[in-house]
């Protein structure tokens, strides 16, 4: 059948926090989908496009009364894992923001349900969707290793930025939270498996559980000598300096994605934008000086937040349609949240996590 003849995939779409948001506008705006109900605990403002569309207040009846065919799960990290496989054994596809569960023994029995299943499976990496982000892990691959992964994202958050952070921090750290993301990348570039990770965090704020901590940094040592860290800070007292660092050292060079120097930590678009991509060669001539100059790739028409959801729920569907193999996918969605919790966990116990 011709893709315009198919019938759309019916989606019930959990959680309408700002990816749940996001998320729905896109299928709303995808021919490919036809949403068949919204579920949120409470009744939210939303989007004039997402304005006809039923709030369900219970998942568990949704889930049983309309047989959605994809179930899009946006919901608190601490309800993924069930929700998910609640949806798989009711014969519905899964996206799932990230991250896939709060424990590695759930992310791996969610995958243990879409092989169980049959089902599709998709983790919220948004930034595999980003073409600039394909790019560098592109270019770095193309380097070879050992290397080293510089990565961080700090938020100077105030306001109902603050307040969202506030409420991830009731059961996420932020080194948890994002980190996933950037763990994700660093395994798309090395094939290499991570063997230790060692964590530290403080607590910068009274106003989040004194067990819990605002600005983390974990590092992470893989089996072929590679190395990374990455850093994660929320809140008011947070410092805009050197916020944005993604940067991948090899022995043949360098590539790094340069942020436009006007840009502001809480600006959602700037997380994911990135303007220039700046590839360093570490050849050298006869007199030792540098063979060629560095390369500056001009990443123009950067998609913006709501365009990558939309790229994202295209892969989605492109996913389910063509029976695409999501099994590296799924390996990388545990593999980057079991480094990141073994961080938490060294955070706490103030000791380095084998693998």
């Amino acid at each position: 059948m011709s893709a315009h003849t198919q019938k759309p995939v019916r989606v019930l779409v959990a959680g309408l926090g700002n990816m749940g948001r996001s998320h729905a506008l896109a299928y709303h705006n995808n021919p490919g989908f036809e949403i068949v109900g919204l579920v949120n605990r409470s009744v939210v403002p939303l989007a004039e496009e997402l304005q006809g569309y039923t709030i369900h207040p219970s998942f568990e009846k949704a889930l049983a009364e309309l047989k959605p065919e994809l179930v899009s799960i946006n919901t608190y990290s601490d309800s993924h894992a069930d929700y998910a496989v609640a949806a798989m054994a009711a014969g519905a596809d899964v996206f799932v923001e990230k991250p896939l569960a709060t424990t590695v023994a759930d992310a791996e029995r969610v995958v243990a349900a879409a092989k169980q299943y049959g089902r599709k499976l998709v983790i919220g990496y948004i930034l595999r969707h980003h073409p600039s982000w394909v790019r560098l892990i592109e270019e770095a691959r193309k380097l070879g290793g050992p290397y080293v992964f510089r990565m961080n994202l700090n938020q100077q958050s105030s306001g109902p930025t603050w307040e969202t952070h506030k409420a991830l921090m009731q059961t996420t750290s932020p080194i948890v939270d994002c980190g996933v993301h950037y763990l994700d990348v660093m395994l798309q570039i090395t094939d290499a498996k991570p063997v230790q990770v060692r964590g530290m965090g403080v607590r910068l704020s009274d106003e989040i559980d004194a067990k819990m901590y605002n600005y983390g940094h974990l590092q992470v040592l893989f089996d072929d000598n590679s190395v990374g860290w990455y850093e994660a800070g929320w809140g008011p007292m947070i410092s805009e300096t050197a916020f944005f660092v993604k940067d991948v050292m090899s022995p043949n060079g360098c590539v790094s994605i340069v942020m436009d120097q006007n840009a502001k930590s809480d600006d959602i678009d700037s997380h994911t934008k990135t303007s220039t991509i700046r590839l360093h060669s570490a050849k050298t001539g006869a007199d030792g000086r540098f063979a060629k100059q560095d390369e500056l790739l001009n990443m123009a028409g950067e998609p913006g937040h709501q365009e990558l959801c939309d790229l994202e729920q295209a892969f989605v569907l492109k996913a389910i349609r063509e029976d695409l193999d999501l099994g590296r996918h799924m390996q990388d969605a545990v593999r980057s949240l079991s480094v990141c919790l073994a961080a938490d966990e060294s955070v706490r116990s103030g000791k380095p996590v084998d693998l």
